[in-house]
């Protein structure tokens, strides 16, 4: 029930009202926490015992059943008779992590967790959030993908595939939950910075939903990976005897598309309100997806609209910063490197802020110049896509460098989202800091091998002075005396929260607005003293209290625009139902309920 009377207003954005939204986080914090311990866990039915009741990990506890439910559930020597609170089990698990001398062995232990305890998977990810989530997501997932077929243990999500054409609709059958709230869906073909890897990329739709559960408190019964299985092209992993996936070049065109409309009219004759996120889809498809179902069904693309809002709300925060609001992203000249689906995106939406601040449409594309592999982007190009000609420059040559538009442009933002390593060199960098005090600069492609540019050049090539964040992790560096502590860009900051408003409001569709709000909170809920540091996005491990703020805009936006499909309650405000609804991972009673 969505309350009409009680929404909660969206802060307008101001160093002063920071600095109280701030004042008031741990009293809110403090009341979430008062709230789950003064609430006894509700019993959980299943309709299982004994043996069975370990094999699933919806409700196996491990060592944490009680003597009455090793009774009730017919457990009794099933398990060791000493039972430990999750706690303890938790410093179990955190012990073996540690001994664990990769990323992606660690990565191997969680899933093995996950595999056989979803609760304490995920309350040891919930609680150790900033050292989790480059294991369970990027950059560590990346591995986990190219490994997928050698290290695979047992089923997760599901595998529509080419072959299943004319059956899809009764397939989602299925899965055995009746009610789905998120689904994340990727056909491999484009997998962080590593090309095609076909059905082994379903290791992103699994690490994505672990953080709607963990960071943004949507239940793990209620989420559903999916693979779209369309053959791939990467020759390698087709003579892989181990490749899991169909071994055939990948189906293009629009055979493809077909296979794409099949599936999205199954899901939602499934699950009608269901959020389906499209994840890594190639440049030349996830564009048209996006454009054709956006406005249809609720989905959207984190690749495309996740990284803008994500991007936007570093760059409201690099303005914080340089003591200027956000109207003063009007007065940005930003050079784009990368005009993919994932420059396009963020660009459009940093446009989109321009045009909420008040900027004109086309004033706003004037403040753009895109580069891709073959120079800055121009009206005289005839490969433009559509996409991207609102953005081409009639001022200037097509194909001029990155060096030569620095030189003319002169610009204040520097984006990389092209996914070619080292693309920002030292004579890029230092050009920008002739023009510009304190530079912007964003080298947002994963993984770290494909950054732009590292931390530590960036700092060096500007003497220190500049706003930097990255898409992929880097270490603080020390120089000439001083610490200066680099930022990560990371979507999850944005995403959990925006899916757990749309459960919450039922919306039927995620606007841009929606977006640019969370973008908003987003920037607001960094603190003071991170901005000294010269960070522009928060601590990660707030990130369940960021997701409930962010997804309170969304409702609200959803209770404005009438998109929401929620019913309406007058008894509870908006933060309340938000936080009601979230999921927190603690050991429920069981009872088992006998069918015959």
């Amino acid at each position: 029930m969505l309350s009409a009377s009680s929404r909660l207003s969206s802060p307008s954005f101001a160093p002063s009202l920071a600095r109280a939204l701030f004042s008031s986080t741990p009293s809110l914090g403090c009341k979430i926490e008062a709230d789950r311990a003064r609430k006894t866990p509700l019993p959980l039915i299943a309709r299982k015992s004994g043996i069975d009741i370990i094999h699933d990990p919806l409700f196996n506890k491990g060592t944490g059943f009680t003597s009455p439910e090793k009774e009730r559930m017919k457990l009794r020597g099933l398990v060791p008779p000493r039972n430990f609170p999750i706690e303890v089990q938790q410093q179990r698990i955190l012990n073996r992590f540690h001994q664990k001398s990769t990323p992606l062995e660690k990565h191997s232990y969680l899933s093995s967790l996950q595999d056989r305890n979803e609760t304490l998977f995920y309350r040891v990810l919930m609680d150790n959030i900033d050292e989790m989530a480059p294991i369970i997501y990027t950059p560590t997932v990346g591995d986990a993908c190219i490994n997928f077929g050698h290290e695979y243990r047992r089923a997760r999500g599901m595998y529509v595939s080419a072959e299943d054409k004319g059956e899809m609709a009764a397939m989602l059958y299925n899965w055995p939950a009746e009610e789905v709230d998120v689904i994340v869906v990727t056909d491999g073909n484009r997998i962080l910075g590593l090309g095609d890897l076909g059905a082994h990329g379903m290791g992103i739709p699994i690490g994505k939903l672990s953080l709607y559960v963990a960071a943004g408190g949507i239940h793990p019964t209620r989420v559903l990976p999916i693979t779209i299985d369309v053959g791939t092209d990467n020759e390698a992993l087709r003579n892989d005897p181990f490749y899991l996936g169909l071994p055939r070049p990948r189906i293009r065109g629009q055979e493809y598309f077909d296979i794409i409309e099949e599936f999205m009219q199954a899901v939602y004759h499934r699950w009608p309100k269901v959020l389906v996120q499209f994840e890594d889809f190639a440049n030349h498809t996830a564009l048209p997806i996006l454009s054709k179902y956006r406005h249809k069904y609720l989905c959207f693309n984190d690749d495309i609209q996740g990284t803008g809002a994500v991007t936007v709300a570093g760059l409201l925060c690099a303005l914080r910063a340089l003591r200027q609001t956000p109207r003063d992203i009007t007065k940005q000249r930003i050079v784009c490197v990368g005009a993919g689906s994932a420059g396009i995106g963020v660009c459009e939406s940093i446009a989109y802020a321009m045009r909420e601040e008040g900027l004109e449409e086309d004033e706003a594309y004037k403040r753009f110049w895109l580069i891709d592999a073959n120079g800055l982007l121009s009206s005289e190009r005839v490969s433009l896509h559509r996409s991207q000609r609102p953005f081409a420059r009639s001022d200037m040559s097509d194909g001029t460098s990155i060096l030569d538009t620095i030189r003319a442009v002169k610009p204040t933002i520097l984006l990389g989202l092209s996914g070619v390593g080292k693309v920002f060199t030292e004579e890029v960098i230092r050009e920008m800091k002739k023009y510009c005090e304190v530079p912007i600069i964003f080298p947002l492609s994963n993984p770290t091998s494909r950054a732009e540019c590292s931390f530590e050049d960036a700092v060096q090539w500007t003497d220190g002075q500049l706003l930097f964040a990255s898409g992929s992790p880097f270490q603080p560096y020390e120089y000439k005396g001083k610490t200066y502590y680099p930022s990560q860009g990371n979507n999850m900051f944005v995403f959990p929260g925006i899916g757990l408003g749309a459960v919450v409001s039922k919306t039927s569709s995620l606007t841009d607005r929606m977006f640019y709000l969370a973008s908003k909170e987003l920037a607001l809920f960094v603190s003071d003293e991170d901005i000294r540091n010269g960070k522009v996005y928060p601590d990660i491990t707030k990130i369940r209290l960021l997701s409930e703020r962010i997804a309170c805009n969304v409702v609200n936006e959803a209770l404005t625009s009438g998109t929401a499909r929620a019913p309406v309650s007058r008894s509870q405000s908006v933060e309340q139902q938000v936080h009601l609804a979230t999921y927190y991972p603690e050991y429920q009673p069981l009872v088992e309920i006998d069918l015959d």
